[in-house]
């Protein structure tokens, strides 16, 4: 091919490649996508009960692979995450050897993180989620966030945050959380991170372990004032009456030791290093 047919077709391709939209996520490719309805909690609440379900697939994440569902109201159409594991074992051996006794695996667990999130103010961080009924199956039905790549394709990815985004402190909340509710599976895919760069807290079925610790409490080095003080304030009978039939009384009762152990961590933490070193 002639130079100059050459140099033609190479500034048509870079002028190509530049006209293509881009997310605001830094490197990552832009899908057109409807714009989400401007809706509160309580409207997204009503469409998640009510609407009518008009499409089904199974997603390829996570173990237990959840349904997408395709949700319509006749005006507005918007998809939802329905999960419906429910196992109970005396004894459950993972793919690395370790054992757990009394394991269980339950979207009752969905629902109940999601209630008590609601009362520590954490609720806009994990999508609004319901009980409903599909197909002869009760199941948790959370609103599709669209998200434009999880935590761990982020890392592989090595994208970073924008600068301008506070996203350390969304991290500290999640840790905090994930303490409270004892969750063993906050891995890398149940952390979303839409286009604005907000995370998304998913899939809590593997949480409300019993034992009174603190799981990865050497990750806990900073604390969101207002969600301390609203964990400190939590009551007991509060939490038993928002989780009343996803928690039993041992649950609950596991949520609050953790609640204690979480003010005390904290407390010493300021003790030892000063408020300003621990609190934001």
């Amino acid at each position: 091919m002639p130079t100059r047919s050459l140099r033609a077709a190479f500034v048509a391709l870079v002028l190509a490649v530049a006209a293509f939209p881009t997310l605001a996520l830094t490197g990552v490719r832009q899908k057109a996508a409807p714009a989400e309805p401007a809706w509160g909690t309580s409207q997204i609440t009503d469409f998640l009960l009510n609407a009518k379900i008009v499409g089904s697939r199974r997603t390829s994440k996570g173990i237990t692979s959840p349904w997408r569902l395709t949700l319509t109201d006749g005006t507005v159409t918007h998809e939802a995450a329905f999960q419906t594991v429910d196992e109970h074992k005396m004894r459950n051996e993972f793919a690395d050897g370790t054992v757990e006794l009394n394991f269980v695996d339950t979207y009752l667990y969905d629902l109940a993180a999601y209630e008590i999130a609601k009362l520590v103010g954490l609720d806009g961080m994990m999508p609004v989620t319901v009980q409903r009924k599909w197909q002869a199956q009760t199941g948790a039905l959370s609103w599709w966030v669209p998200h434009q790549l999880d935590e761990q394709e982020r890392l592989k990815k090595k994208i970073e945050p924008p600068p301008s985004v506070n996203w350390n402190d969304q991290m500290h909340r999640m840790r905090v959380f994930t303490a409270l509710v004892y969750d063993t599976d906050r891995n890398l895919t149940n952390v979303l991170i839409d286009p604005g760069w907000k995370l998304w807290m998913i899939d809590f079925t593997r949480a409300f372990r019993l034992p009174a610790k603190l799981v990865n409490e050497k990750d806990l080095i900073k604390g969101d004032r207002q969600l301390l003080a609203r964990i400190k304030a939590l009551d007991g009978d509060e939490v038993a009456r928002v989780t009343k039939g996803y928690l039993n009384k041992n649950e609950v009762a596991g949520v609050m030791k953790r609640r204690d152990l979480i003010v005390k961590h904290f407390d010493d933490l300021v003790a030892a290093k000063g408020e300003k070193e621990v609190l934001y």
